[in-house]
C-alpha cells in the first residue's frame, strides 16, 4: 500500500466522484475528466501525471491507494466505487475471464493426447489437478478447484 504523495493529496479538491466517473471542479477543463487508454482502463492527468481513474475514485473513497485495485466485474471501464475491492496481484488474476488463447472454451481446462486436462497455478506453480475423459468431469473439477482456492475473487469466465 502506498501513501498520498504530496501531488496526489487534493484528488478530493480537484475531483468529484459520480457514478463511476471523476469531475474536474475548477479550470479550463471543469467537467467529466478522463480518457479512454489504449489498456481499457480510464486515464487522467493531474499536475503532468496520469493515473487511472479507479485508482483515484478508491483513494477518494479510502484515504489511500493500494499497490493492486480489482474491478470486481472485471470491466476496466466501470470505476463505481462497489466495483473496486484492494487485492493483491494473486487475487486480482483469480478475477479473470477465459484466456484469449483458450482453444477448450473452459477456463483451466485444456485438451491434450485425447485427454481433457485441468491445470490451476497454486503456490506460483503451475499444477495439473487430473485428466479426465470427458470435457464436463473436467470442467466441475476446475469449477470447483476455483471455488476452494479463489474464494471471493472466483471468475468461472
Amino acid at each position: 500500500m502506498s501513501d498520498f504523495s504530496p501531488e496526489t493529496r487534493n484528488f478530493n479538491d480537484v475531483f468529484e466522484y459520480r457514478d463511476g466517473n471523476l469531475y474536474r471542479k475548477h479550470g479550463q477543463f471543469a467537467g467529466k475528466a478522463g480518457t479512454l487508454h489504449h489498456t481499457g482502463y480510464v486515464q487522467v492527468k493531474v499536475n503532468q501525471k496520469n493515473y487511472r481513474a479507479h485508482r483515484i475514485i478508491f483513494a477518494m473513497h479510502h484515504g489511500y491507494m493500494p499497490d493492486c485495485i480489482d474491478h470486481i466485474d472485471g470491466n476496466r471501464t466501470n470505476n463505481r466505487i462497489e466495483n473496486l475491492r484492494e487485492s493483491t496481484n494473486q487475487q486480482n488474476q483469480y478475477n479473470t475471464g477465459l484466456c484469449k488463447h483458450n482453444k477448450s472454451g473452459i477456463k483451466n481446462v485444456f485438451y491434450s493426447r485425447n485427454k481433457w486436462k485441468v491445470y490451476m497455478r497454486l503456490n506460483k506453480r503451475m499444477t495439473c489437478l487430473g485428466s479426465y475423459e470427458d470435457s464436463e468431469l473436467a470442467e466441475l473439477v476446475a469449477v470447483e478447484a476455483r471455488n476452494k482456492y479463489h474464494k471471493e475473487f472466483v471468475n468461472h469466465g
